[in-house]
């Protein structure tokens, strides 16, 4: 079942070797006391931190070090290029007249890495 993601949430790309954690942009709207995300909520640093280091072959800093270390990969420090917003996001679910952003929801980097939530922020708790 999605659910809505707030700051707080874990990310993981597929080209870093780290974790992350999303920051939502300020906003009204609130989700278990956290800001609410929504799917223009892509900037680099701000929204999504880096992911450590990169591994992929099509960011030019990994591909001139790894020419340098004669075809070894060799990764070099995560900085997201990501040109596009999170898709599909929550269509049905608006807010400031944006769809929010759901744990279903996946954000493509320049490099061809592609970030999805390992936890969306928030959790539902059963009482037994």
């Amino acid at each position: 079942m999605p659910m809505q993601v707030c700051t707080g949430a874990m990310m993981q790309c597929t080209f870093g070797v780290a974790p992350s954690t999303f920051n939502a942009t300020p906003k009204m709207v609130m989700t278990s006391n956290m800001q609410a995300g929504i799917i223009m909520d892509h900037i680099p640093i701000m929204n999504v931190p880096p992911f450590g280091m990169c591994n992929s072959p099509s960011n030019p800093q990994v591909a001139a070090a790894t020419a340098a270390a004669l075809g070894v990969l060799t990764p070099m420090p995560c900085v997201p290029v990501l040109p596009a917003p999170w898709v599909p996001g929550a269509p049905t679910v608006l807010i400031t007249n944006q769809p929010a952003l759901d744990n279903n929801c996946k954000l493509n980097c320049a490099w061809g890495g592609v970030i999805s939530f390992t936890a969306p922020g928030q959790f539902t708790h059963q009482i037994p």
